[in-house]
This record gives C-alpha cells, structure tokens and sequence, in this order.
C-alpha cells in the first residue's frame, strides 16, 4: 500500500461516517483505504479521540491519527434541526450511513431506521453499539474493558496469581468495527440483488462472545469455565512461551507430525516418539514434564536465529519481541507493511489485492478540514455555507470545547 492514487476495489461508494471513537473509525478507515469516500462527520466538540493523548501532532492524538486516514471531515450539528437537514441531503447521495450512538438517539431526532429506510431505501444503515437496543444491557454504554470483562476474556487471562487480566489491545472494538465492515460489504452485496439497502447491526458484546473461542466451544462440551493459563493453550501443546538462551521465543504446534519434525529439528527426535508426549492429548497432560524437556534444549540457543531456523523448517515459532523491533524487521520492510505520506505514518491495509490496491490518498484530517469542500459537493453555495457556520449548525476549523 503506497502513496501513488488508486481506484480501489470499493472505489465509488460513498459513505457518511458518523461514528466516534474506535470501533466504527477503525471499520470506516478499511472501508476508505480500498477506494470508498468517506466523509467523517463529527460533533461541534469533534470525535473525542482527538484528545486521547500524548503523544499528539499538533492539536490530534495518535490515538484518533491511526483509525481516519484517507477521509474527510465535518463539524456538523446533529443536535439541530439545521444540522439534520444538512444530514439528510448529504444522505441522498450515500450508499452506506453508519454511527454509534445510544440506541434511541436518532429516533429522537426523528431520522431513525425507519424515516431513513422510507426515504433512502437503497441505503446501508449500520449501527455499533455496546449492547445492541433490546434486552436487559439494551442502550446501556459499551466500552471495550467493559465487554472484555463481561463476555469472561479478562477471566480467561492471565495466570492463578495475576488474576483476570484486560488484554492490552482494544480487541473488541476493533473485531467489531471488522464484523462491522463484513456486514455493510455482505449488505452491499445483497442490494445488488435485491434493489434494497438495510439496517446491519455489530455490539461490542456479540463480538466478544464471538471471539471467545476455543473457551466457550470448550465450555459446550464439557461444562467447565477455562482456567487462567497465561501464555498456555487449553488444548494444545507445546503452543507457548519457552525461554532460550539470550530472551523468549513462541512455539506453536498444531499436531502430532509436526511436533516429531519439532523434536529432530531440535535435535532430540526420540520426544516425538516419547509415549508421554506422543499423542497431542498426552502432551496437554503432560504439559510440565515436556517445558522442563524443551527448556533445557532451548537453553542452548539464542532465540532469533532458532527462531529463523525453526521457521526455514515450516515450524511456527517467533522470538517474544517489543513493538519497536518488530516494526523494524526485513519482513516489515519487504512488504511494505508501513506507510508514509507528508508528517503521516501508519500500517497498511492488511487486505491485500493484486489489481484494485489499496492506497493512502489522504492524511487524517483536522477537524472539519473539508467542511467547504463537502457542502460544495452537495449543492451548498458559499453563502449557504457561511449562513451554517454562523449558526453553528457547521463548524469552522475550531472544536467546540
């Protein structure tokens, strides 16, 4: 993914962003790195991730900097009358509208699901938020920590003595800002079938139930909450952390042959062949026995060129290594992986094609930088555009504070 301008696979698709925060940006900037114009509409006060810093470029965050490339942005009232109907002749032209706000609020306004299928009925209306608008938790707020403790990922993590442990990335927001844009693209696809847009709906709290596997299948089967095992798996092994000579290295095995062609990559087949090691059932059991065997081998390497070695091999292992050093690896460097334009520097679109390619045409932008541009674009004339600024229904360059 590099700088130069392509169409992109979705190039064509208009999309009216009204989310804040992480879920919904994450989903709208995959949506705009392959090709769709998204128009990021945000609050007088603007998306507050602007905020969520240091570190900061000028007045943005890298927090709100690595979710809004390659979009445009509107301060722009919702709260007003005014502001709704600047929405809504924005809306005549979109293929897809999503938001998060609490289940309710655009009822209130009067451009619910309902008002918006009646007047755009080719429109993709998709919503994210916590807990969805029904049930008990119906239009209560969702964060991420929040569901990850709820769903049992932070009772999952961890170890018996560090207790329930928050993952350190925001892993639900961002896998259902990605059901989120699975749903809008099978939506899209639908509609061309069927002449009709509709209502997609992605909650924090489906997804984290969603991603809880291999423990919740574990839980059908046999009854029983998984266990706080650190960087073990419940139903593999070796699938872990093991320490080597100079730092740690990861090692993953997924059957039986692999791990015999592990044990004489290593140097020591007769554990592939070892009654208590030889079936994957006997080395979950055996799980203490057979670390004390591979540590005392791995004690004897230093972890990157084993690590090399082992992967030359076709055997998944990784040495345990900080976000700096990763991001300077050859394999980072060969693929393109970071991207650059101007002061801007993020990871390309893992999504990868060979003809409709990603591209980064646009920074992130300030707040409401292309609020001329955009009104422009729908029919606004200069004066218009001066009347909505100075009735606060269209923010200037400055965020409400």
């Amino acid at each position: 993914m590099t700088s130069p301008l392509m169409a992109g696979a979705i190039a064509g698709l208009r999309v009216i962003d009204l989310s804040r925060v992480l879920g919904g940006p994450y989903c709208t900037q995959i949506l705009a790195d392959h090709g769709a114009d998204v128009i990021k509409v945000e609050p007088p006060a603007g998306d507050e991730t602007r905020d969520w810093g240091p570190p900061f470029h000028d007045d943005d965050a890298a927090y709100f900097i690595g979710t809004n490339r390659n979009k445009r942005s509107i301060g722009l009232d919702l709260a007003s009358e005014g502001g709704r109907a600047v929405l809504m002749k924005m809306l005549e032209d979109a293929d897809v509208m999503i938001e998060n706000f609490k289940p309710g609020t655009l009822d209130k306004w009067g451009i619910g699901n309902e008002v918006l299928r009646a007047k755009f009925p080719q429109l993709v209306h998709c919503r994210i938020s916590g807990f969805g608008g029904d049930g008990p938790h119906g239009g209560h707020p969702g964060y991420d920590a929040i569901i990850q403790s709820m769903v049992g990922l932070m009772e999952s993590t961890g170890t018996p003595d560090s207790g329930p442990t928050r993952i350190g990335v925001a892993l639900v927001d961002m896998s259902t800002g990605l059901y989120a844009c699975v749903g809008i693209l099978m939506a899209l696809l639908e509609r061309q079938k069927s002449g009709l847009g509709q209502f997609v709906e992605a909650t924090l709290f489906e997804t984290g139930l969603a991603i809880m596997h291999p423990h919740t299948a574990n839980f059908f089967m046999h009854g029983k909450p998984p266990a706080r095992t650190g960087n073990e798996h419940p139903n593999l092994y070796p699938y872990s952390v093991f320490a080597a000579r100079d730092g740690n290295i990861f090692m993953g095995v997924g059957n039986d042959g692999t791990f015999r062609k592990l044990c004489r990559e290593l140097g020591k087949p007769e554990l592939g062949t070892d009654p208590r090691f030889a079936r994957n059932r006997d080395r979950v059991v055996n799980r203490a026995e057979l670390r004390a065997e591979l540590e005392a081998i791995l004690a004897n390497h230093d972890a990157e060129p084993l690590c090399r070695k082992l992967l030359a091999a076709g055997l998944p292992a990784g040495p345990v290594q900080a976000i700096d050093k990763a991001l300077a690896s050859d394999h980072v460097k060969a693929r393109g992986d970071i991207i650059e334009k101007d002061w801007y520097k993020g990871i390309a679109s893992p999504v990868r094609f060979d003809r409709t390619k990603a591209s980064l045409r646009h920074i992130p932008p300030t707040f409401s930088q292309h609020a001329d541009e955009v009104l422009g674009e729908f029919g606004y004339s200069a004066d218009d555009i001066a009347r909505l600024k100075a009735d606060g229904i269209v923010s200037g360059p400055e965020r409400k504070r």
